[in-house]
């Protein structure tokens, strides 16, 4: 047809709202009942940092901000260990990951700490420099932190 235009809505189930909520891929604007700025997307590929490829949505509580600093549990320490962390990205530098509060369903609100298309790399604090086969790092798609002290904001 000549002059239409191919609109692609995708319907996304949003919690706080308790209904399925139309928009369009790309845009901020609002469609329906909801807005896309109220939500997060997480898109990673399969790759040599997670080998996850996963797609998820989450609903977003508060603005985004960059991440410095992550506590980690369970990796020997029952105090956490302090661990730098940047977004993974396919054949480019590390950059800043981000962090943003979001709804959860078994605690009512967690944090989000996400990166780029092959998800975070972590590393002790101040530990070598990147990289994929520097001993002591490791790639996750994506982290879900209950307490906020556990993030050290950029």
């Amino acid at each position: 047809m000549r002059g239409a235009i191919l609109l692609k809505l995708v319907q996304v189930y949003h919690p706080a709202h308790g209904r399925l909520l139309s928009y369009r891929p790309g845009s901020r604007q609002d469609i329906l009942v909801g807005r896309m700025a109220d939500l997060v997307f997480l898109d990673v590929e399969e790759g040599p940092n997670c080998p996850l490829s996963l797609q998820l949505v989450f609903s977003g509580l508060d603005d985004a901000r960059p991440v410095r600093r992550v506590r980690i549990y369970g990796r020997g320490d029952a105090t956490g260990v302090w661990c730098d962390v940047v977004a993974w990205n396919t054949g480019a530098e590390p950059s800043p990951a981000t962090g943003v509060k979001v709804e959860d369903s078994g605690q009512a609100f967690a944090y989000l700490i996400h990166g780029g298309s092959e998800g975070v790399r972590l590393r002790p604090s101040g530990s070598g420099p990147w990289g994929l086969d520097t001993p002591g790092q490791w790639g996750e798609s994506h982290l879900l932190l209950t307490d906020e002290p556990d993030i050290e904001w950029a």
